[in-house]
């Protein structure tokens, strides 16, 4: 086993200029993750600079056998800490082979919206809390629970330390330091309200990098946890009853929020979030409606409000904002599994495009 990690852990640098470029996109379900790896001739910077690639789309649920063929684009670099060295993850998305979006592609529809002259007039700010519960692996059960059991109730474990409290922190311990290896404006990490259950944070970034980075840090979180011998798990709601289920809460400014008078725009914003809240709900993750009780820190799936400083709210507006008269807000309606290009996107959209 020595040798073994030996030569995963070689130097390419000493021998060659050649560098390995895993590239990773999102399968059929919308939440599956897929990945495979290339040779490239040399480093490269820059995703316009590698050659887009193919993969058998019958395979993952985004294409029919007889015509399979799913194109790759580079969209995104960010360095490996697997492999270390020049080496780079790609993030991309999927088109047919004459150049169309496949429905699966929500990146796609998302650079528009980031591309609209209003939107990148206003410097969208998004910072993503990523919540997510460790299993284990045979029995698909919280990792720290007794077989078959329960732990004791919730109340001790959020931000908890100690044996009896904390499950799990290695893995959480790697992640971050592989995702600011790689490349990712990761903020932070908690322990949640469930045992088991953690958080990473993903911003301030701009626009589309905010769901480029947040894709990249679950392609690490999973692929650190397959080296674990632990399952990841992005459900709501994994445990049923008395438990907090797990979400992605969303926080959101533009450039006119951050300003003097930014509160009444920021007001004007959640108000045109309230009348396309249905809309909202059917786009923020599968599953939501078991978490989104008005139990465990949220508002009721089919009910709107706000507040600040409000966690059983829909949208919260912190203290700081509301005195300071500028700043952000926090949309906590999406689900752990959402689709970050299109929430963000559609956040956006509302806020900075729709008219009423």
């Amino acid at each position: 086993m020595a040798l073994l990690t030996d030569l995963q852990n070689l130097n390419l640098t000493e021998t060659t200029e050649k560098i390995i470029a895993e590239y990773i996109w999102i399968g059929g379900s919308g939440l599956d993750m897929r990945s495979k790896a290339r040779t490239i001739s040399k480093p490269v910077s820059d995703p316009k600079e590698l050659p887009k690639w193919n993969y058998d789309g019958s395979s993952t649920g985004q294409a029919p056998g007889e015509d399979s063929e799913v194109i790759l684009y580079p969209q995104a670099i960010f360095r490996d800490p697997f492999r270390k060295g020049n080496n780079i993850l790609v993030m991309c998305d999927c088109y047919t082979p004459a150049g169309e979006p496949i429905p699966t592609n929500k990146r796609y529809r998302a650079s528009q919206i980031f591309s609209d002259p209003a939107v990148v007039a206003e410097e969208t700010w998004y910072g993503l809390e990523q919540e997510y519960t460790l299993l284990q692996k045979d029995v698909k059960w919280p990792l720290g629970w007794p077989l078959g059991g329960f732990p004791a109730p919730q109340g001790p474990y959020y931000c908890g330390i100690g044996v009896d409290k904390a499950f799990g922190r290695e893995i959480v311990d790697a992640h971050y330091k592989a995702c600011l290896y790689a490349g990712i404006n990761i903020s932070g990490i908690n322990g949640e309200v469930m045992p088991g259950q953690w958080e990473f944070q993903v911003g301030p970034a701009v626009g589309i990098s905010a769901s480029d980075q947040l894709w990249v840090a679950r392609y690490l979180l999973e692929r650190i946890t397959e080296v674990a011998g632990v399952v990841l798990s992005l459900h709501p709601k994994p445990i049923k009853g008395d438990w907090n289920g797990a979400g992605c809460h969303t926080n959101y400014s533009t450039k006119s929020m951050r300003e003097e008078g930014g509160y009444e725009l920021i007001k004007k914003a959640i108000d045109k979030l309230g009348l396309r809240h249905k809309e909202h709900i059917g786009a923020y993750g599968e599953d939501n409606e078991e978490r989104l009780t008005g139990r465990h820190e949220t508002a009721d799936i089919h009910t709107f409000k706000w507040g600040v400083a409000n966690r059983g709210a829909s949208i919260r507006a912190g203290r700081d904002t509301e005195k300071e008269g500028k700043g952000y807000f926090e949309d906590r309606r999406p689900a752990s599994n959402m689709d970050p290009y299109v929430v963000t996107s559609m956040v956006a959209e509302t806020t900075l495009l729709w008219k009423p």
